[in-house]
């Protein structure tokens, strides 16, 4: 793997990761933007957005020119939404690289917006959240979210408000793509079948921004752990509805991605419940039967940070799946209860395999170093990553676990038939 970086004079990052190994190639879009970077008014247009660039723009006019450009060349496309970053992509045999280039610069450069599209796209996006709303697996994390960020935008679903869904038109997306799909807010990255200069030429004749102001700020609200668990906001949330299991998210605040504790708070996640030889899934699952599923998992953000535990569990014995979970935190932290020598080397074995295999598609690979140059993060190599993996001690292991599962931090989310017993599960969370 071949790995170059190149920031162009108008600030465009542009990133290329040769693999010789693979016949395709995939162009990776990712733009600063998506729910962080939205008010209240705002909530969700970035996502709606997303939705509107297939739409067409100057060469590709119409949803369906697009889906017959790529079906065409039997190639791959979608995008995607996050807080932080939303992301575009074309995945394509590698002859047809510059096709890639050709049909994501019309959508993202040349987009209308047209307002019959946006009204159709509405319906479609309403029932979107109505799915989501209808899925309890899925509103889980965002009733846990919100009730650790508070009001903060980073507590904030990316599909937004039906408020929003319902009045937002062509006139808005237009400023918000002014604001933000700036050069200097986009990383184009290429991988696979495809040489640096290749990446930089075809970026060049087709990425032609017109002269466009720099974006003023990263986020409107910087984010802040400082007054966490103080004063009279819960720690638990319960959403009562009727369920044939309840779905339980019990967490803490975690490091950001910028804190060089980030990587031994992975390794811990995965020893606790990454993966059916951790110790959530052999405790909780295996020998106290109380759950079908259940994952420890960190979402890590540029200034803030959540480590989780995921469950369906049985509704009748759901206190005793809280007692079960807690135990498994608070033991790791006691001498008793530290990770092994072996833990510690199947954790990073287990890690560095998933990325390893990953890293075989061209798809992955963008993802990796993409989104490290849109988050501002310290670019590393995989090789480099690794060897910071390797590095990692169990007693930095203890150390951050013992930072994190403090009890006056812990908080859950919880949906399922609850109602009359919520302070009941409160206080066995609590205690």
């Amino acid at each position: 793997m071949i790995f170059a970086q190149k920031k162009l004079q108008n600030g465009l990052q542009v990133v290329t990761s040769t693999l010789t190994s693979t016949k395709t190639v995939t162009l990776l879009i990712l733009v600063g933007a998506g729910s962080r970077y939205e008010t209240d008014a705002e909530r969700g247009i970035a996502h709606f957005q997303e939705h509107m660039f297939f739409k067409g723009g100057d060469k590709f006019q119409t949803a369906k020119d697009v889906a017959r450009a790529i079906d065409g060349v039997g190639g791959d496309f979608n995008a995607f939404t996050g807080k932080e970053y939303v992301g575009y992509y074309v995945k394509v045999a590698s002859e047809k690289k510059e096709f890639a280039f050709d049909v994501l610069s019309d959508m993202l450069l040349h987009a209308k917006f047209p307002q019959e599209e946006i009204e159709k796209e509405r319906g479609v996006i309403l029932e979107e959240m109505n799915m989501y709303e209808d899925m309890p697996i899925y509103k889980i994390g965002w009733d846990f979210e919100e009730l650790m960020f508070g009001d903060h935008p980073m507590a904030k679903d990316q599909i937004g408000t039906v408020e929003l869904i319902k009045t937002v038109n062509q006139e808005d997306f237009q400023n918000y793509k002014n604001n933000l799909y700036t050069p200097d807010n986009i990383i184009i990255t290429a991988t696979g079948n495809i040489t640096e200069s290749e990446t930089l030429e075809l970026t060049k004749k087709y990425f032609n921004f017109e002269d466009k102001p720099q974006i003023q700020s990263r986020f409107a609200t910087p984010f802040s752990w400082d007054n966490f668990g103080k004063g009279e906001k819960s720690r638990v949330f319960i959403r009562n509805k009727k369920t044939e299991q309840a779905q339980i998210v019990i967490g803490f605040p975690s490091f950001d991605r910028s804190s060089k504790k980030t990587d031994a708070v992975k390794l811990l996640s995965i020893i606790l419940g990454g993966n059916m030889s951790s110790r959530m899934f052999s405790s909780v699952r295996e020998e106290k039967g109380l759950c079908y599923s259940i994952g420890s998992s960190v979402d890590s953000y540029t200034d803030c940070a959540l480590f989780s535990t995921r469950a369906g569990v049985t509704i009748e014995r759901t206190s005793e799946a809280i007692e079960a979970i807690k135990e498994e935190y608070f033991k790791i932290t006691t001498d008793l209860g530290r990770p092994t020598a072996e833990e510690l080397e199947r954790a990073k074995n287990y890690y560095k395999g998933k990325l390893t295999l990953s890293m075989e598609d061209s798809e992955s690979v963008a993802n990796f170093y993409g989104t490290q140059f849109v988050l501002k993060d310290k670019v590393v190599t995989l090789d480099e990553y690794f060897k910071i993996i390797d590095s990692i001690t169990i007693d930095e292991i203890v150390s951050v676990a013992k930072e994190l599962f403090v009890l006056e931090k812990i908080s859950m989310a919880l949906i399922g038939p609850f109602d009359g017993k919520e302070k009941e599960l409160e206080k066995v969370l609590l205690a």
